[in-house]
Parts: structure tokens; sequence; C-alpha cells
């Protein structure tokens, strides 16, 4: 019998820095059953609805303990969300090493994986003779970046959005400064110099596990991993992605899907922001009068407007009904052409639905990989985060996307929208995005497999493991 093999996880703040290393788990251990997890969860105020459906699915190798919940009075004011997610970790600190410290007298854990937000419980791998770690929830190109912004920011002082030329990223198409993720936006924030303090310590660790795969970022993770490059291993072991759960009890999802079941094929647009993007008032107007423009079918899963764009990411959102915020009469005449459902809809069960033809998405690199491995081309429409970088991978990369133009105003008007609506939707004689996110599709869907480029990098890396013990 196997002798078991322990690792300890220390995921981020928040279900998208949460289900994707617990995701990553599930697989370990299902290919690995002589590995065992130990999973410390942080969070502020308490775990939300999301989070705590995911954690009842762990099979019973992978424990959890719930760190006491932070106090978001204990955290200063008006600070952003790149800010809150690390001291929300930096206040949890004490309470990782104290049940680290007691679990180790009587298990000796290998290695210490932590989410890529999480980077200061690196320290207990030192303290604790373990290797370390990080598991990074975003792709390939995002950590690229990453890795390249030292070097510009060694030698140069701009802003980078005021470079006149795009950035040439080793291995990856030419990123446009302003498409760089949000906490670059000002260098002289304290977002940045968290930035540069987390990529600094990723250059440290004995290697990071990547949610993405070797078929859709080949020449990114080539370039990452170059001999002499000095960056750690790199371990593509993706994609990942939520197990859906059944649309069962929630009145939404069923309401949904026995809709699309009536849509004839590839024929409805489905519109959703993430489980935390929020648009304006005034975007949620264009947007409703783009999609009745377009005269295409849509599902909409829709929330209440506010002035930040990730106001919903670590909340439950507010009680307004997101309705109400719709243009006059709209609902009225689109009835036959759409439905919008406030807040959720059963996303993966509506991407691979056979009446989907088309996803409006935030580039949330979740939402990314749920509609590659579906074959579901985007209206790629990034709001926060590294999801402008994922838009440029989608649409300039691997061509299975259209990114819509803004305004002056940062909006994007009801015209651009129906136009691109039509575009993606219709495919022209070609249906090129169609045929380009065929083919990611069966890449993906082959990563996984007994001889999948994700199986054999996830197998390398347990067999290092378990030379250890």
């Amino acid at each position: 019998m196997d002798k078991t093999i322990h690792i300890a996880v220390v995921p981020g703040v928040g279900y998208s820095h949460l289900f994707p290393i617990l995701q990553f788990s599930k697989l370990l251990v299902q290919l690995h059953p002589y590995f065992h997890v130990t999973c410390f969860i942080p969070s502020l105020e308490s775990l939300p609805t999301d989070s705590k459906t995911i954690l009842q699915t762990l099979p019973s190798n992978i424990n959890c303990t719930f760190l006491p919940p932070v106090n978001s009075k204990d955290l200063p004011q008006g600070i952003t969300l790149e800010i809150q997610l690390q001291l929300t970790l930096t206040h949890s600190l004490p309470s990782i090493h104290q049940a680290m410290k007691s679990l180790t007298l009587r298990t000796p854990f290998v290695a210490l994986l932590v989410d890529s937000f999480a980077i200061e419980a690196l320290n207990l791998a030192k303290e604790f003779n373990m290797l370390s770690y990080v598991y990074f929830p975003a792709s390939v190109t995002t950590l690229a970046s990453y890795f390249y912004m030292l070097k510009y920011d060694k030698e140069t002082s701009c802003e980078y959005r005021d470079f006149p030329e795009p950035l040439k990223v080793p291995g990856c198409v030419p990123i446009h400064g302003r498409d760089l993720v949000d906490q670059a936006q000002d260098r002289s924030s304290q977002s940045y110099k968290f930035l540069l303090k987390r990529i600094k310590r990723f250059r440290s660790v004995d290697g990071i596990l990547i949610n993405s795969f070797l078929e859709i970022e080949k020449d990114p993770i080539e370039a990452l991993t170059e001999e002499g490059s000095g960056n750690p291993d790199v371990y593509a072991v993706g994609p990942i992605i939520q197990t859906p759960t059944k649309a069962g009890d929630d009145a939404n999802g069923l309401k949904c899907l026995a809709w699309l079941d009536k849509q004839q094929p590839c024929s409805v647009l489905y519109v959703s922001f993430g489980s935390g993007g929020t648009l304006s008032q005034e975007q949620i107007l264009e947007l409703a009068l783009g999609l009745e423009l377009s005269n295409h079918k849509f599902l909409w899963a829709l929330r209440a407007p506010s002035s930040s764009a990730y106001s919903a990411y670590l909340s439950e959102g507010n009680d307004f009904d997101p309705l109400q915020f719709l243009p006059s009469g709209f609902l009225e005449r689109t009835k036959e052409k759409g439905i919008v459902v406030p807040s959720w809809a059963p996303q993966i069960q509506i991407l691979r639905h056979s009446s989907v033809g088309g996803f409006l998405s935030h580039c949330g690199w979740n939402s990314t990989l749920e509609s590659v491995l579906h074959g579901v081309p985007l209206i790629t429409w990034p709001l926060f985060a590294e999801q402008r970088t994922n838009a440029v991978l989608l649409t300039d990369s691997l061509k299975v996307g259209l990114r819509p133009r803004v305004n002056q105003n940062g909006i994007v008007e009801k015209v651009e929208i129906s136009e691109l609506i039509r575009c993606l939707m219709e495919g022209g004689e070609d249906k090129k995005l169609q045929k380009n996110m065929k083919e990611l599709k069966e890449a993906a869907n082959s990563a996984h497999k007994d001889d999948g480029s994700s199986t054999k990098t996830l197998s390398q890396l347990a067999l290092k493991w378990r030379n250890l013990v």
C-alpha cells in the first residue's frame, strides 16, 4: 500500500481564488489517491454561498481548516480589491501558523501550495521544512507579463499605458500597457508596489502551478521555462473548471435551461460578467439597447448597477431587483427574443447547451476556460484585474473572440454592441472564430486524457513529491 503524502494548501480570499485551487486538489487526489490535502481557508467576514457550495463536493482525502474570519473593520477603508485580498491573508497568518504548527506535530507535509494572493504564507514552508509552490489561477500570458514587468520597472519610469508601442513580452502577442493588470495602471500606487513584491516572491519558489494547458499557451510556456530565464519551474495543469452542480432546486437555473431547450442550435448569446463583475447604470442601458438592436436571441444574467466594476466580488451583492434598472419597456419588447435573470445563472450548463452560440464575457480566466472547454466563441468585455490581458490573448493571439471599442467616457455604445453580436452570431461565410474555437475545444478536452499534456505534467510533479517521502 502506498504511503500517504501530505500537502498543505492555502487558497486566496474570494470565490475565484478558492475554487481553482480546490479543484486542482480534487484532481490531484483523484489521479494520485495516495495524496492527502489539508486546506487552510481564510475569509473576509464570512464565506460567500458559492464558496460553501464547492466545499460540499470535496472527497475524504481533502480536509479543510476554516480560519477565523477577518473583520472588514480591521482593514483600512477605501483600499483596492487587491489590497483587501492581501491584507485579509496577512491578518489570517497567525491562525494559519497556529493550525499548521499543531498539525505538523503528527503530519509531515512535503509541500505548501498557496494561491497567488496568499504568498505571505510561503514563509511557513521554510519553517516547517516544505517545498514551496504558488497556484496561479490566471493565464500563462498574465504570468509572463508579470515577470517582464520587473524588467520594465527597472528600465522605465512613465506609466505603462503611455508607452508609444505595445510591450513585447517573450512568447506573447504584443500587449498594450493599458491592457496590463489593474495594479500596474498607476506605478505610484500601493497596489503596484504590492504587485511587484508578489512577482519577486514568485521568482523564489520551487514551482508555479498554473490553470492553463500547453496547447492554448505553448509559446508563453516555452518562453517562461527557457533555460537561463531565472524563472521557477512552471507546471501547466489545466484546464480546471468547476464541476457543475445541478441547476436542480434553483428556480433561475431551471427557467434558463427550460428556455434554452426551446431555441434553435447556436442561436443564443449568453451574457454574464462573472461571479463579481458589475456595470454602471449607463452601461446597462446601452447593453440592453444593443441586445435589442441586434435582433438576436440572448440570455442575460444581470446584476444591479454599481460604480465599481468589482463591487460584487467579496459580497453577495445588494438587495435591489436588477430588472428595475433596464430601459423602460425593454422586457416587454424583447420577450420573444431573450430572457433576463437576476444576478446568477448556471453558467456551465448554459455554455454546454446546444442552443448557445456565443458568450459575452468579462474574460475572467475561469469563465474563459469554461467557454473554451465547451467551444463557445466570445465577445470579450474585460472589467477589472487581469481581464484585459485575457481579452488580448483571446482576440489577438487565439482569434476566438471579438473585442468592443469603448468611447471616450469608457462606455461601449449600443450600435457597437449590436454590430459585434451580429458579427459573432452570424459568423460570416468562413465562420473563422467558430472554427478556431472548435480546435481549441478539442485540445482543451484532450489535456486531461491519460496521455494528455496536463496529465503528464501533473504526474511529473506528483512523482517529485512522492520521492520526498
